[in-house]
């Protein structure tokens, strides 16, 4: 029996995988020691990039041959444009803080911008959901493993939270099964680059996390 094509994915991209789910960042959350500042720059370039993830599910809509698929992709594409949208127009306005688009241009926000639109873009169905599955089911391992931290800042403990919600949860597993029901006709060569994208994400997330932290403080870790 061929093993699933994400345990494989995960076991083979332990490594990069682990340190992003280590990352100072999410370590910062775990010890309540986030500094708004930090916060509020993550804030900024996630913020942005949720128009990114649209077009990317938008590509993904247009490469599906599978209707339910699309059913799926459409709902998501509808969540990131009236609700993580609205989070984060939400969110500016609490803290105070305005789109940069200095930050923005920041290379290792601008890396992970473009590689993600990349694969989109030139990559087949699998491969965007390789991408995606990346990115959600990230996120799901670590804010599950922090959601009963004493997490100071509401809006840091909401954003966790969101992200380990069940609607947050469904959509990492459907991904993850999805993923695992395309890699059964993929070939060697699909196989593999599967495997490639989902480390080449990982290692995009971390210098994404790594850019939220202004050079000063990073000098003076």
């Amino acid at each position: 029996m061929t093993e699933p094509l994400t345990e494989k994915i995960l076991a083979e991209n332990a490594a990069v995988f682990d340190a992003m789910i280590s990352h100072r960042f999410v370590q910062d959350i775990a010890t309540d020691t986030l500094s708004a500042e930090v916060f509020d720059r993550y804030l900024l370039i996630e913020g942005a990039f949720v128009e990114t993830a649209i077009a990317i599910f938008g590509y993904a809509v247009a490469k599906s041959t599978n209707l339910d698929d699309r059913r799926k992709l459409i709902a998501t594409l509808d969540a990131l444009a009236n609700e993580q949208m609205s989070y984060f127009e939400n969110a500016f306005s609490r803290r105070g803080i305005s789109p940069d688009p200095a930050l923005q241009a920041e290379p290792r926000v601008a890396a992970f911008r473009e590689g993600m639109h990349a694969i989109a873009r030139d990559g087949d169905f699998g491969a965007i959901v390789t991408a995606m599955f990346a990115a959600e089911w990230m996120y799901w391992t670590w804010c599950s493993a922090v959601q009963a931290a004493p997490i100071s800042d509401p809006m840091v403990r909401d954003w966790v939270e969101m992200h380990a919600a069940p609607g947050f949860t469904a959509q990492a597993h459907w991904l993850r099964d999805r993923l695992d029901a395309l890699g059964k006709d993929m070939s060697k060569v699909q196989r593999a680059e599967a495997l490639r994208v989902f480390g080449h994400v990982q290692q995009l997330e971390i210098d994404f996390h790594a850019a939220a932290y202004p050079k000063a403080s990073i000098n003076a870790a």
